[in-house]
Formats: C-alpha cells, structure tokens, sequence
C-alpha cells in the first residue's frame, strides 16, 4: 500500500517501485522486438511459432506474439503497480509464469509446432532469471508486510 508524505504526496512501496521497474522494461523489450535493426532479420518476424528466425539483441528469437506478450506484461506490471498487493501479485505469478515457460521451454523441441512462442535457449536462461528474479522480488519486498489489494 502506498504510503503518504506531510504534504499529502503519495509514496510508492519498494514493491510498487520494482513492479513499475520490471513492467517498463517489458515495454522496452517488447517495443524493440518490432524495430528492424535491433531485431536481427526483422523479414523473418512471424506472427507465432518456431518458424520466426528473428533474433531480438541477435540473441532472442521473437515473434510477433513474443512481443505482443512482454507489451502485455509489461502493462500489466505497470498498472498492478498502483498498489502493493497488485505489485506483489504481477512479480509473483508473473514469474511463476516464467518458471514455467522456461521448464516448457527446456521440454518442447525447438523444431516443434508445439514451440509456438517461439523460445531458443537464451529464451529459457532468461526465462528462469526473470522467474527466479521476479519471484524473489516479491517475496523479498513484502517479508514482514500483509499484501493489500
């Protein structure tokens, strides 16, 4: 919950603040997954699957549907943010959300239509930091404090 300075100001929780933080950059990564130039062979971009050969940063195969996922999220941690319940929930389930992509990144052949995100292996290393950092946040920032809605 946000607190309030002498003047009536709103503070943001540390909570609020990493979920505004982790939502901006799913808005950044997301925006820059549909720039040619930032994203390697943008004439491959696809849609959805495993097909789509572009490479976000020449590291991340990207979709359309990738980025439209890390727009998502990226909004979603921004407006969860408005309060601290909201904020612990997106870190929370968002990077439970992360863990399993990444062990269903580990268990779906890269070649498969079942690879519909698409995800190679920088995918999935970045998939679990973002699960493991994420859940952490969450868990680190609210220790001690009852989430409120």
């Amino acid at each position: 919950m946000a607190t309030h300075t002498s003047n009536g100001m709103a503070t943001r929780t540390n909570v609020q603040k990493a979920s505004m933080a982790v939502g901006a950059v799913f808005l950044l990564v997301g925006v820059l997954g549909f720039i040619p130039g930032i994203t390697g062979n943008f004439d491959q971009l696809h849609f959805a699957g495993h097909h789509s050969e572009a490479m976000l940063l020449g590291l991340f195969q990207v979709s359309a549907l990738h980025n439209i996922v890390h727009l998502l999220f990226g909004v979603a941690g921004i407006v969860l943010a408005k309060t601290a319940g909201g904020a612990r929930s997106f870190l929370l389930y968002g990077g439970i959300i992360y863990l399993v992509l990444f062990v269903y990144g580990l268990v779906i052949p890269q070649d498969s239509a079942g690879n519909f995100v698409p995800l190679n292996g920088y995918d999935n290393i970045l998939h679990l930091l973002l699960g493991v950092g994420m859940v952490a946040l969450a868990l680190v920032l609210t220790r001690g404090h009852k989430a409120r809605a």
